[in-house]
């Protein structure tokens, strides 16, 4: 949960507890802010709490104010990386950006199945007698793991390339929860692939790069 999104569940409870009705489910800061001035506080502990939501409010307001530039600065940042993980259905500027971090070197993992058991989609067999089962796996990196089921449940709602294959999971019998696993573990060699083929083709534009400087030289 970042700090913006903490501010604002927090004064949501806040305002929920002071103003009478509660606060809507679809807060906005303008909306926030007016409530607020409809507070009347009657002892010192109302007062003492209204002044928290006005902390958390402006809290809010300066994570707003911030985003645009952050998010600038972020995409350009992905440019210079010539990256194309943004082109999954699924992963924004952000979640490439923390695969990016948290992978380094791809080339460090021989295999799909490596990147899978390092980021926690590889499934841990939990089968019974002739009953083939996987059980979800804990372990792994669990930011890049967020970053996958966040892609994986994207996909679904509001179809994705995911959302077939999730429906061919099901059809084939697999539990929901059997089958999105199935489908993380998907994105997870999706993305593999993308990280091998983007490494590649800065190591040809470097290389590109030193052949005309030395041709020129």
């Amino acid at each position: 949960m970042t700090f913006r999104h903490r501010s604002i569940c927090r004064l949501h409870a806040l305002l929920a507890e002071m103003v009478s009705g509660g606060a809507p489910r679809q807060l906005t800061a303008a909306k926030a802010a007016k409530l607020l001035r409809s507070v009347r506080p009657a002892t010192p502990v109302e007062t003492e709490r209204r002044e928290v939501a006005k902390q958390l409010l402006a809290d809010w307001r300066w994570c707003d104010r911030r985003i645009p530039a952050t998010e600038t600065r972020l995409h350009e940042a992905l440019q210079v990386q010539a990256t194309t993980l943004t082109e999954i259905f699924g992963i924004g500027d952000l979640g490439a950006a923390t695969i990016l971090t948290m992978v380094g070197d791809v080339r460090r993992f021989r295999s799909a199945g490596h990147f899978a058991a390092y980021n926690g989609t590889a499934p841990i067999e939990a089968s019974s007698g002739d009953v083939k089962r996987h059980r979800l796996n804990q372990g792994g990196n669990r930011q890049l793991n967020s970053v996958i089921h966040v892609a994986a449940v994207t996909q679904v709602r509001h179809g994705g390339p995911g959302k077939l294959y999730l429906e061919r999971k099901l059809a084939e019998r697999k539990t929901n929860g059997e089958a999105m696993r199935a489908l993380k573990r998907q994105l997870s060699d999706v993305i593999y692939r993308r990280l091998l083929a983007d490494a590649r083709g800065r190591e040809a534009a470097r290389g590109r790069q030193t052949g005309t400087r030395l041709a020129s030289a």
